[in-house]
Formats: C-alpha cells, structure tokens, sequence
C-alpha cells in the first residue's frame, strides 16, 4: 500500500542561512519503505535537504526516529502530515546534519570507569541520548542515554559504583534534573531505572536506636489516641462550566474516558500538545527552578491552545500547580489570566450533581 505524504522538512546551513526555514512536499510512499527512504526523496527534490549518512536518527512530529523505522508504521502512528526536524535543532550544521560532541562529552564523565564493551553499548544509545526530554529545558542536561549506561555499568559490579554516582550528580545538569519521559517513536521506559539510580545516589539514612526506640513509643502513643477527625477539604466548582472550553491534563495517563465525559457533558474539549507530558512534580525538591519551567510550559501549551478549565487527573500535580501558580507565571513571563484548574475528582463530581 501507498501513502500520500505532506511533508514539512527543516533547512538550515550554517555557512549561508541566519535562521531555519522550513519547505513543503507531497510525495508518496510505500508503506514498507523506510524514514531513509523519505529523506532521500524530499532530498531528490530539492538538494539543499541535507541529512547524514551515519548515525542518522530524525524527529517526525516530535518524536526520535531511527533511519529504518517504515513509512506504514510512521503514519499508522503520526498519521500523514509529518514535520521533518534533526534530532537537535539548535546543533544543527547542515539541515539533519548535527554537530554530536555532546553525545561523547557525557560519555568522557564515566570513561575512567568503563570498558570497550561499555562505550559499544553507550553507542547503540544514540538516539536515546537524543530523545532527552530535561534538555528541552537544560541544553548542559547530560542526557537520559549515560545514566542508563551507568546503571548498568554498577548492576555490573563495577567497583567504582561511588565514583560513577559522584559523576552523574555533580555535572551541570546530571541525574536528579531528570523526570524521565519517553520521545523515541519506538517507546522505551527507563523510570524505575532512574528512580533507583537516585535511591543510590540519596539512599535513605539508617535510623539509630535511640531513634528507632522513640519512634516505637510515638507509634504507640498514636495508636492509642482517639482518631482524630480528618481535615475536610474544600471542593473546587467552576461557574458555568458547561459554557468553557475544557481540557484534560493527564500526565502519562490515558485521558479518552474523560474526553469522552466533556463531550458527554455538552463541553467545548481541547486536546493541547503536553497533556501527557510531565510538569516537574517529581524533580521538584531536587531543582525547583526546572520542575517551574516544566509546568510553565505545560499551562502555557493549554492556555494558548484556549483552554480556559483545566481538569489536572494526578492530585499531586494539581495542588503543584494551584499552591505555584504565581511562581509559574513569573516563570512564564506572562499572566494566565482566565485559565481555571480544577482536580478531576471535583471535576467528575460537579458533572455528576449537574446530570442529577
């Protein structure tokens, strides 16, 4: 089967252009050619497209493509309108073509350490490296690709576990600044290996016993109490909600089912493009100043999308976002004026007493 591509693909030549720019194509494809394929075409077509012959990796629509990912895969996930870009726009030299120091500079922390078959598997990590979400708001991140070879190197047994620890958190921008998301187009988690990572690097002290024996006669003390009466806490309504458009922030949950309610519910819905990104709840107490850039660009991605309800599915994320809000915005550099947030649980709720 064939598919009709309207492709819009990335120039930029250091040596003659000041700004990137971006041409448009339609060409057509078989669904079992491949990515390479496709630049070789948009490149027969105008032979100022320039991409490299090795080590070529590429963002469709956001997301790090490896060269013989096909075209039948691509659209079945991308659809057919695809934004061709290197897989770093700002170290781009020529179109695709990247200046890569950056991927053997982080490899140089843990090269003391390593060995011929440890820097072999860094390599196949290429487009890992590159998939990086915290470099989208660090550009000295180290990348996501070294601290999954470091974890590997101390599951090994490697003697220098202290050392390999000590590398990956002092950099600039090293371990605890990441909140690991997946951008490759051939998904991949690695959260539990970065959350043990961090319990290696931050391990939780051993109590002492007088400590310990405190805590056991405050344990019975509680249990001995009365039950206390818990803290009620005030449910958010929006007025006029069924006039607004509504949007559903869910993290890496899925958000069909609450999509479905807002339609349901005679609601304007709007899908924004980071309403399954994360918004720096987890990295937080590590780099305030980071988790506010993430969440910044996350309301900001809604807000200008005109949402003007935002339901936030984690309660955890909400109460980030609503005790910040003012901090966000300054991070922001701009006011959201208008855009209301509201938790999920009192969203289903004011929905609920509204269909009774």
């Amino acid at each position: 089967m064939s598919q009709k591509l309207e492709i819009r693909a990335f120039f930029f030549n250091a040596k003659t252009d000041y700004l990137p720019y971006y041409k448009n194509f339609n060409i057509t494809m078989d669904d079992d050619a491949t990515a390479k394929d496709l630049l070789i075409e948009v490149q027969a077509k105008n032979e100022n497209f320039s991409f490299p012959k090795q080590k070529l990796v590429m963002r469709i629509n956001g997301l790090v493509v490896e060269a013989k990912q096909s075209i039948g895969s691509i659209v079945e996930k991308l659809g057919t309108t695809l934004q061709i870009d290197p897989v770093n726009s700002y170290r781009s030299n020529n179109g695709l073509k990247i200046n890569d120091n950056d991927f053997l500079q982080s490899y140089a922390l843990l090269e003391p350490y390593a060995s011929e078959a440890d820097l072999k598997y860094y390599k196949t990590l290429y487009a890992l490296h590159y998939a990086s979400e915290t470099e989208n708001f660090d550009r000295a991140y180290i990348g996501d690709a070294i601290l999954i070879l470091a974890h590997k190197m101390i599951n090994a047994g490697s003697e220098h576990t202290e050392a390999i620890l000590e590398a990956i958190t002092s950099a600039d921008s090293g371990l605890m600044d990441c909140e690991y998301e997946n951008n490759l187009f051939n998904a991949q988690d690695h959260t539990e290996t970065i959350n043990a990572l961090k319990a290696m690097a931050n391990p939780e002290p051993e109590p002492s016993l007088c400590s310990q024996i405190i805590a056991r006669f405050s344990k019975k003390e509680k249990e001995e109490e009365k039950p206390s009466t818990p803290i009620e806490r005030k449910f958010i309504t929006i007025e006029n909600l069924e006039e607004k458009q509504v949007a559903h922030y869910a993290g890496l949950a899925s958000h069909d089912e609450m999509h479905a309610l807002i339609s349901k519910m005679g609601m304007t819905g709007i899908h924004f493009s980071r309403a399954h990104k994360l918004s720096g709840l987890s990295i937080f107490e590590d780099n305030e100043e980071l988790a506010l850039k993430k969440a910044a660009k996350t309301l900001l991605d809604a807000y200008d999308s005109g949402v003007e309800v935002l339901i936030v599915e984690d309660f955890s994320v909400f109460n980030m976002f609503l005790e910040n809000f003012s901090k966000i915005e300054r991070t922001a550099g701009r006011k959201m004026i208008g855009l209301e947030l509201i938790c999920a649980k009192d969203f289903n709720a004011q929905v609920s007493a509204v269909a009774a």
